[in-house]
């Protein structure tokens, strides 16, 4: 018999957010007529704008036309959506031939780990998204977990006590460096300086940083960095993930891109760049044409004002998720509230309670789903993240029922 991919016996048991929702699942199965609100999974909620829905919707009759029809594009993505991206949002700083579409940053993240194979060694910032330790394990980068992480992987304690930005000597030399800002799920965004740092670390260590900027439409100060790209000596030592989910509502409908530039190369100078063109015209058959035709229509005039308001939305929801976690309640039990106005999620640390307690917790009497930040990694531990991605009402109706949790 054909043996199974040792990578998949050393998960654990269940992927983060699967397990959230069979929490919940359990939970209604005894208590049916729990009104359940969800300020848990990232999911965006408000529908796409009427500019790029039409946009889609107009290609998509369109493939009922002899004029209108097509089949296969180019596996790197439409060329005009390719050179839109590169003008919008990385004017100097990178060029079409840079730039590929996919199907979203989190199937990037795991394409990409086709890139590096299973010698690699692995750091993230911790806590993080889990594809990028998880992806690492099923690839074999990274071994069983040992109970306080994955062997094979470091991990980088982002904390209040460190501003959320990790000791950046405890990276080996030649790693694959996952990093994300604004972060999920703290929400912390690095500051110019900070990213500098790592950029030189990273060139004088022999490191490639993978940069998940799927958030970077959330960041409102003008003085934090929204691409990797605008630090200098990042051409050299970067890959940049981004996506249309967030700012624009497509994570159904599925969009995102990579940035890959020409100057970055492997230990024997070969291109990385002409790497990943091969795996995305292989193991890719390119972005759906009606999501790119969305994406398109999302960067002019219009389509950038429609994803501004969006995102402005949800981070309204943000301030009023921290401005309940701040009350007296929370307060009299000491938890500590991170938002920083620049980023989709609210952190917040219940001190002596571990996360999937105050899930639990809050689920049961307050009938709200979170998501705890052990899910995240060691140093997610008594941490919960709140979603600022929900409807206002639910998420006010959400807000009331904290307001009364007894701590």
């Amino acid at each position: 018999m054909v043996k199974r991919n040792s990578g998949f016996s050393n998960l654990t048991a269940g992927y983060l957010f699967p397990e959230v929702a069979r929490r919940r699942r359990e939970y209604l199965a005894s208590h049916p007529d729990a009104k359940i609100i969800s300020l848990g999974i990232g999911n965006t909620t408000e529908p796409l704008s009427n500019h790029i829905s039409k946009a889609m919707a107009d290609y998509a009759l369109g493939l009922s036309t002899m004029e209108g029809y097509s089949g296969y594009g180019d596996e790197q993505g439409n060329s005009s959506l390719r050179k839109k991206i590169a003008e919008v949002f990385y004017s100097g700083m990178a060029d079409e031939e840079e730039i590929f579409i996919s199907d979203g940053a989190k199937c990037d993240i795991a394409r990409i780990q086709t890139l590096f194979g299973s010698k690699t060694k692995i750091a993230v910032q911790d806590p993080a998204y889990p594809v990028y330790v998880d992806g690492s394990v099923v690839v074999g980068a990274a071994g069983k977990n040992c109970g306080d992480g994955y062997k094979g992987v470091t991990y980088l304690p982002c904390t209040p006590e460190n501003d959320f930005f990790p000791e950046l000597s405890k990276i080996k030399k030649n790693s694959l460096i996952y990093f994300c800002s604004p972060n999920n799920p703290t929400g912390a965004v690095a500051t110019r300086q900070q990213l500098q740092s790592l950029v030189d670390f990273a060139n004088k260590n022999g490191c490639i940083i993978i940069f998940d900027a799927a958030y970077f439409a959330f960041i409102r100060d003008s003085s934090l960095p929204k691409t990797i790209f605008e630090i200098p000596g990042s051409r050299t030592c970067a890959i940049e993930v981004n996506s249309f989910s967030k700012p624009a509502g497509f994570t159904g409908v599925r969009l995102g891109w990579s940035v890959v530039p020409k100057d970055l190369k492997f230990s024997d100078g070969s291109s990385v760049n002409k790497d990943w063109n091969r795996v995305m015209t292989t193991l890719f058959n390119g972005a759906s044409n009606i999501a790119q035709a969305g994406g398109i229509a999302a960067l002019d005039e219009q389509g950038l004002k429609d994803m501004k308001e969006q995102v402005d939305y949800y981070l309204e929801n943000g301030k009023i998720i921290k401005e309940t976690l701040e009350g007296e309640n929370f307060r009299k039990a000491n938890v500590e509230v991170y938002f920083t106005g620049n980023g989709p999620y609210v952190w917040a640390k219940f001190p002596q309670k571990k996360s999937w307690e105050v899930f639990d917790l809050i689920l049961d009497k307050c009938h709200v789903v979170t998501t705890p930040g052990s899910g995240f990694g060691p140093s997610g531990e008594s941490f919960i993240r709140f979603s600022s991605f929900g409807h206002r009402k639910d998420v006010e109706e959400a807000c009331s029922r904290l307001a009364k949790l007894e701590l």
